[in-house]
């Protein structure tokens, strides 16, 4: 069942925090130990991406907002949200050379991001071991589609008001743990084949139960291991829906990230 959720579901008392928070980072990189992905504090850090595309009445603080609230809960974590109209694009050097994990959302403006920052993020990835989750339209996100070396399409995409069963295929993966199978009551429908390396493991298939009573099956959680990265893609999350209120969506993408970062 989805949480409700309102313009005023993130406090401004919470924004104001997350926006300090932010604002301080490339004051705190002296502090930096290292790349190894923690802040000044000792904790890891997660930076949750977005292109600031969502719809308002939907996502008022947009879809990477959304997924930082469910990411509070993680003891150990300190969560900060970034988006392409921020300068370097929301990932300025500093920040991102003490990222453990980057999850990344886009739809619309996949164009827009600069060469350079998708050659640091991959580089991040392969060559010092941070975690990238990318969620629903991110598979044709400049960084995921590098971190594959493939196509990253689906055969189509439907938004005909189809119903989601998200069921779990491997319930001992770690980013399984605490999950059963769940709906989304409704989503965007994505069309095997999924045009990507074999993955190394399908965590989540789904079965979506289309308007006209018939049934689709599709991959929605998979997992690659790229040089010295973790890489996981997670299907549901379009913007016209609240899947990202969602406890179980959360649970995982809470899951995801402590198994990003586990190197």
């Amino acid at each position: 069942m989805n949480e409700p959720h309102s313009p005023d579901h993130l406090s401004a008392s919470v924004l104001s925090r997350r926006a300090a928070i932010v604002r301080g980072a490339t004051a705190a990189a002296g502090a930096v130990l290292g790349l190894e992905g923690f802040a000044a504090s000792g904790k890891r850090t997660v930076v949750v991406w977005s292109e600031r595309t969502a719809p308002k009445d939907v996502y008022p603080d947009d879809i990477n907002g959304a997924i930082a609230e469910g990411l509070v809960r993680l003891r150990g974590w300190e969560v900060l949200t970034a988006n392409i109209d921020e300068p370097d694009q929301g990932l300025r050097p500093e920040l991102l050379n003490r990222t453990s994990v980057l999850i990344w959302w886009g739809h619309k403006r996949h164009g827009e991001v600069k060469d350079e920052l998708v050659d640091r993020i991959v580089q991040r990835v392969k060559g010092e071991g941070m975690g990238f989750i990318g969620v629903h339209s991110c598979h044709f996100a400049k960084p995921f589609k590098r971190l594959m070396g493939t196509e990253c399409s689906w055969r189509w995409y439907v938004a005909d008001g189809s119903s989601l069963t998200v069921v779990v295929r491997a319930p001992d993966h770690p980013i399984a743990h605490g999950i059963k199978d769940f709906d989304l009551p409704k989503t965007e429908r994505y069309g095997e084949p999924f045009k990507v390396p074999q993955p190394e493991t399908v965590v989540f298939d789904g079965i979506y139960h289309r308007p006209d009573g018939t049934l689709e099956s599709s991959r929605q959680g998979m997992t690659w291991t790229v040089e010295k990265g973790r890489v996981f893609y997670f299907q549901p999350g379009h913007e016209t829906y609240p899947h990202m209120y969602n406890e179980s969506v959360r649970h995982i993408m809470r899951n995801a990230t402590r198994w990003a970062a586990a190197r």
